[in-house]
């Protein structure tokens, strides 16, 4: 199988966007799937460093190897972004009607995380082929589960969406191998 290229994606790609993308990274290599991630944001200060909440968040998972997460400095969404990936994990409604106005080539790619790894299939199928058969550039939006932002929240909240967002993402790795 080839490297698939996921792009998570939060809003200001300071807290669940940068979560998963380390979760995924780091579930794929333990489970030797080929997966390269990028990280973005929907309304993005471009350049910001990751809040301390989030690095503390992704420490109390107790299983990431959080070394490299203090390179990562805040990205926003741009075309290439879209054209390179193979998947776009949004952790809202929100951010996949962001991605439908302002990458709509993109949109047939897109879909919250938690749908993602309650209705992508595991069988035979080549990758692409799953995802297509999903529809997602129809989906619903109004009937999506969002991962809640922990913006402005205490430690507390950013260790529940991590593990809720390590979850997920245990999940999704599962029924996206070929």
């Amino acid at each position: 199988m080839s490297t698939l290229h996921i792009v998570t994606l939060c809003t200001g790609n300071a807290a669940r966007s940068v979560m998963a993308g380390v979760m995924l990274e780091q579930l794929a290599e333990m489970e030797g799937f080929s997966l390269t991630v990028t990280t973005a944001g929907t309304h993005v200060l471009e350049g910001q460093p990751l809040g301390m909440r989030t690095k503390e968040a992704m420490i109390s998972i107790g299983e990431l190897d959080i070394s490299g997460v203090g390179r990562h400095r805040s990205h926003q969404l741009v075309d290439e972004d879209c054209a390179a990936a193979d998947l776009i994990v949004a952790m809202e409604a929100d951010h996949v009607r962001y991605v439908r106005r302002r990458h709509p080539d993109a949109a047939h790619k897109t879909a919250t995380l938690r749908r993602l790894a309650s209705t992508l299939s595991v069988d035979d199928a080549p990758f692409s082929t799953r995802v297509a058969m999903l529809g997602l550039a129809e989906v619903d939006l109004d009937l999506e589960v969002d991962v809640l932002d922990p913006a402005g929240g205490d430690q507390e909240q950013y260790d529940a969406v991590a593990n809720e967002i390590f979850e997920l993402c245990g999940v999704l790795l599962a029924v996206m191998g070929d």
